[in-house]
């Protein structure tokens, strides 16, 4: 890409769009177009083929999306399927009507089936059963990734994905129901320290493995994939899979992000493990090989992902 072509971030004030506009901005470009939701609904068809139109981006990077935890998604099954299918349909599709050179769509790994060798790779995908529990966010996330396949196919267009694994950092929702594991547990620590409670309740057995990212990496690889060559990516997703897994390829149990996160935030407090709530797929560690093979790899720690994590989420209260 060169400094001056117009980008297109849609979903610039999510974790994921504002990790990748703070990197596009620290690397120098300079025509970056964004739209807030009341600006562009990108739900609404009509509207998001206009704004192609007029707008003629050269590059798309989708990170529009409605994301939440596993509270969230077992609540609003309707709301994640609908909202997130619609978003991708429609940018994608005008996207092609309008020659747009190259599009990034960013997935999930829930996309894998719930039971599926670990780690996760590339062509697991559609041999086995999903989670129950976001059955219909990973379906919407499966379907972005075909989209971007068939039209690369029929069309001959260069629309590619990216699947990264779970996502932290700054710019995160801190909401203590419906949002991911990391900002739910460091909000409720930090209440929990604030307000002198004896003990902090975790919701599941704690036994089961996660595996995090920290934004700002993942907005890295995401310029990083979307800067590959056409034919470099090609053969390195293969035929029929044409994506690629973002992340570190380690894990941990909740239970020890939990004391990671009591010992960041300095609470002095109990962990209780609430075993009535559900725990989700068992393990979730993604394979990494594909990306790190290309020359990507992430470079902050969890450890240190949640110190800068924290301390943004401080600064935002006050």
């Amino acid at each position: 890409m060169n400094f001056n072509d117009k980008i297109f971030i849609a979903g610039h004030n999510g974790m994921v769009g504002s990790a990748i506009l703070r990197n596009l901005k620290n690397s120098g470009y300079t025509n970056l177009l964004i739209k807030k939701r009341s600006e562009l609904d990108l739900t609404n068809q009509k509207e998001v083929q206009e704004f192609f139109s007029n707008e003629k981006p050269r590059y798309v990077l989708l990170a529009a999306a409605k994301v939440g935890g596993i509270h969230a998604n077992n609540k609003y099954p309707a709301d994640f399927i609908y909202e997130n299918l619609m978003i991708q349909a429609n940018v994608i599709h005008s996207a092609f009507l309008s020659s747009v050179t190259k599009l990034l769509f960013l997935g999930s790994t829930c996309i894998y089936p719930r039971d599926v060798n670990q780690p996760m790779r590339e062509e697991a995908l559609l041999s086995g059963t999903l989670e129950p529990t976001n059955e219909p966010y990973a379906i919407a996330k499966i379907s972005g990734i075909k989209l971007c396949e068939s039209y690369n196919r029929q069309f001959g267009t260069d629309f590619r994905s990216i699947m990264p694994t779970n996502l932290y950092g700054i710019n995160d929702s801190f909401h203590s129901k419906n949002s991911h594991v990391i900002p739910a547990l460091l909000s409720r620590f930090h209440e929990a320290k604030i307000n002198n409670h004896n003990e902090v309740s975790v919701w599941g057995s704690g036994n089961v493995r996660r595996e995090f990212l920290y934004v700002d990496d993942l907005a890295n690889a995401a310029l990083f994939v979307l800067g590959l060559e056409k034919n470099l990516y090609n053969k390195a997703t293969k035929p029929m899979q044409s994506h690629l897994n973002v992340g570190t390829g380690e894990d941990l149990t909740i239970r020890e992000v939990a004391e990671m996160i009591k010992q960041t935030v300095g609470y002095k407090g109990n962990i209780v493990f609430d075993t009535s709530k559900l725990d989700g797929a068992p393990r979730k560690l993604i394979d990494t090989e594909r990306l790190s093979n290309l020359g990507w790899g992430f470079s902050t720690s969890l450890q240190d992902g949640l110190k800068k994590t924290y301390k943004w989420y401080i600064e935002k209260k006050i």
